[in-house]
């Protein structure tokens, strides 16, 4: 464990994003999610990420306007799937952040780990030691103000060599999260950890929040780059050896390469395993927006208790999720329900078995469906296609062709490299 030295270092500037040292700032977003328990709104080729489900932001935009007070949108990296690559791009245009440069693709997903992992290698071949935090692109939070405070303590506290980990205070017993059990007191309000827990039952919940040092466990992290190479050498080597061979040289890496790597999640390959994790308890109004109870408890609510967007006449309903723009959704007499109107597909559920729904993506995978994969609108790099209608001897699209661009029916790969790690990364 690195030695403890004083929080508030006189020669920090956090604001102007390097830290004691002349050491840089980056965050890495994690944009490699597929967001099934949001279906049928997020599918594989369109995921959470990219909807605009709260505001007239998509999620992504939402998480890199966050960040920008306290980390520079030029210090931003996206690590994504390559069929993402060209709408990310768009959505940053959209907010006016330039993508070149910022996006990372992998072939395949492979998890969390690799992801930290291929995102911190590829800023260590520009930047000799930085500070990386990492937040998943698709959470929302309600008081940013707290988020800025927390992020400028994680950094302090990466900077004297600790892992940080953001543990959010629970409010309820809630049995769809994993929890950090905190042990020992540092400065700077951080726990030591004393062990990670899988997502338990309810009354191991209610336990949890009785016994006050059980935190949820966010999937946000803040380290220096050299330290968590170091403990990816100490405990995963041979993916370390693996990533680094794929990451630096010049050819971009293929599937079959990448999915050799092993399918394997941050906190089992490394948090749960090193001396120098720390939980930095955290209470800004967070919700990893997993499933559609999780977002009907995030979003405000009408006075019958109901979360209703798009063209809806709720006669007698309440304690309700119901969306739906292509047409009039009409309810009566329901309690405790969500209803999801989409071009190709309606979900109906109670609210709180909603998150069920990833069982029924799998069956529609399973069976061949298109409607697990794609909507009806697919997004390209050159504009977006609508299916209007499809027969046997004939289809009617409706195309929207962006300024400046070429239609064409194959999407071409990436650009590659980015800054000579082999991978797709252009973009603008």
């Amino acid at each position: 464990m690195a030695k403890e030295r004083d929080l508030e270092m006189p020669n920090h500037k956090i604001g102007g994003h390097k830290i004691a040292n002349n050491i840089n700032i980056y965050a890495i977003l994690l944009a490699g999610g597929t967001g099934t328990r949001l279906w049928p709104v997020s599918r594989e080729l369109y995921p959470k990420q990219l909807v605009k489900f709260i505001g007239n932001d998509s999620l992504v935009q939402s998480t890199i306007k966050r960040l920008a007070p306290v980390i520079d949108t030029e210090n931003i990296r996206i690590v994504c799937g390559q069929e993402h690559f060209y709408e990310i791009t768009r959505h940053m245009a959209e907010i006016g952040v330039q993508a070149k440069g910022k996006i990372i693709c992998e072939p395949c997903g492979r998890n969390t780990g690799p992801a930290i992992l291929l995102g911190a290698l590829n800023i260590l071949k520009t930047d000799s030691d930085a500070v990386l935090s990492v937040f998943p692109a698709d959470h929302v939070i309600r008081d940013v103000k707290k988020f800025h405070e927390n992020i400028k303590t994680a950094i302090k506290l990466a900077d004297i060599g600790h892992i940080v980990t953001y543990g959010i205070k629970p409010g309820y017993p809630e049995t769809g999260y994993g929890y950090i059990e905190g042990a020992k007191e540092l400065s700077g309000s951080a726990l030591t950890i004393k062990r990670f827990v899988e997502k338990p039952d309810e009354a191991t919940a209610e336990k949890y929040i009785k016994a006050g040092n059980f935190y949820w466990n966010s999937g946000m992290f803040t380290f220096k780059a050299s330290v968590i190479i170091k403990e990816f050498k100490r405990f995963q080597p041979e993916l370390l050896k693996s990533m680094k061979n794929l990451v630096d040289r010049e050819q971009a890496i293929t599937m079959d390469e990448y999915e050799q790597l092993p399918d394997i999640a941050f906190d089992y390959a490394i948090m749960e395993k090193t001396d120098k994790g720390v939980v930095l308890p955290s209470d800004f109004g967070w919700s990893d927006i997993g499933s559609w109870k999780s977002l009907y408890d995030f979003l405000p609510k009408d006075e019958n208790n109901n979360v209703i967007d798009g063209d809806v006449i709720a006669k007698d309903t309440k304690n309700c999720f119901i969306m739906g723009h292509e047409r009039l959704i009409a309810t009566n007499y329901l309690k405790n329900m969500v209803v999801v109107d989409t071009p190709d597909s309606v979900f109906v559920s109670d609210i709180k078995n909603s998150r069920d729904v990833k069982s029924i993506v799998a069956q529609l995978k399973e069976k061949g469906r298109k409607e697990y994969h794609e909507h009806k609108t697919l997004h390209h790099p050159w504009g977006v296609l609508t299916l209007l209608e499809q027969r046997d001897d004939f289809t009617v699209s409706k195309l929207i062709i962006y300024p400046g661009s070429t239609f064409q029916v194959n999407t071409p790969p990436p650009p590659n490299p980015l800054n000579g790690g082999g991978l797709g990364g252009g973009g603008g």
